[in-house]
């Protein structure tokens, strides 16, 4: 698959932008378990404008963790080329544009989801941006606003006409925010369209190595995006990357391994903000993480270490964790991650 002059191979996995959770830290994390695009936190294109100090740090991007795509959202034209070329100057190889976030705060003033609402101006702002800048633009959208709506087959075409060079497409409408089931079904239907000669990259509920492997099959995307499934599991991409390249399991490496890197995330986000905001920063993590599902009696251990304010008590109660819980598990030391 390419997009532009970049070259990603067979069935990429990509890691999905996401608010407050794709930091560089996190990204860089992703990137050395086997993603093959990461994209940053969106970015609003008021703010960017504006020069606000917090949105200008999302642009920060490294070598090591290319290729990365910017991805930002707005509703209004002049606003979001103004942003683009502020994102373009940043470095990034792609740049990708929100047509996807569901959330009240962005949709319910007319962007991200909210453009479903007003595909004319959707169409402006694409074109717009495709005309303002350089490097490949893509888009991130949903399969409509609602059920009554669900247009994305002749949205993507449209939106290839505008000339974006890939389309993601999250299984759900903006009415269903993240709840129900992704269907895949018109993802499917998008990729089967003769007339469509971009990539198009499936999105939604991808959690299994073998749901990945099924979506790359049964619905033809070109790539696959994981989101909340890489919560508390940046190990994921291993995972997945590992049984699409050989049809047999990533040989699990154990309970304190893995606990290991949800440590190693702790501290990357500690360097990155400070010992308070860097713990708040990992709690939706930890919360997440499939690592601790089904451990018997675990609810008061969790809320536990959700409180936790000091790396020291909470390393304490990871240790602890490990302890009782993780003895007999298979695999090495986590001191080597590669």
């Amino acid at each position: 698959m390419r997009i532009g002059d970049i070259e990603f191979g067979e069935k990429p996995v990509f890691l999905a932008p996401m608010e407050d959770v794709t930091d560089p830290a996190f990204r860089l994390l992703c990137k050395r378990f086997g993603a093959d695009m990461v994209y940053t936190e969106f970015v609003s294109s008021d703010a960017l404008i504006r020069e606000v100090n917090r949105t200008m740090q999302k642009l920060a991007v490294c070598d090591e963790e290319r290729p990365v795509a910017i991805q930002i959202y707005g509703k209004d034209t002049e606003s979001m080329v103004g942003a683009a070329r502020m994102a373009e100057s940043a470095g990034p190889d792609i740049l990708d544009i929100n047509f996807g976030c569901p959330v009240k705060k962005v949709a319910g003033k007319g962007g991200g989801a909210g453009m479903l609402q007003n595909i004319p101006k959707m169409l402006e702002i694409t074109r717009a941006v495709v005309d303002a800048v350089k490097i490949p633009v893509t888009v991130k959208t949903r399969l409509g606003w609602n059920d009554e709506s669900r247009i994305i087959v002749d949205l993507a075409e449209q939106l290839q006409d505008c000339g974006i060079q890939a389309l993601t497409i999250h299984g759900r409408t903006r009415a269903q925010m993240y709840t129900g089931q992704a269907d895949w079904t018109l993802i499917g239907k998008v990729r089967e369209n003769p007339r469509m000669r971009i990539p198009i990259i499936g999105n939604g509920d991808i959690t299994t190595p073998e749901r990945a492997k099924e979506c790359f099959e049964r619905y033809g995307v070109d790539a696959i995006m994981i989101g909340r499934g890489s919560f508390g599991r940046p190990w994921i991409f291993r995972e997945v990357k590992h049984y699409l390249e050989t049809g047999e399991y990533w040989p699990d490496p154990g309970f304190a391994w893995k606990m290991d890197v949800l440590k190693q995330e702790t501290l990357d986000s500690i360097a990155r903000l400070d010992e308070r905001r860097g713990i708040v920063h990992i709690r939706r993590h930890l919360a997440a993480s499939p690592l601790f599902k089904g451990l018997p009696d675990f609810r008061h251990t969790r809320i536990e270490m959700l409180r936790a304010e000091t790396v020291d008590e909470l390393f304490r109660i990871m240790d602890r964790i490990t302890g009782t819980w993780g003895q007999g598990c298979d695999g090495s030391d986590a001191g080597n991650m590669e």
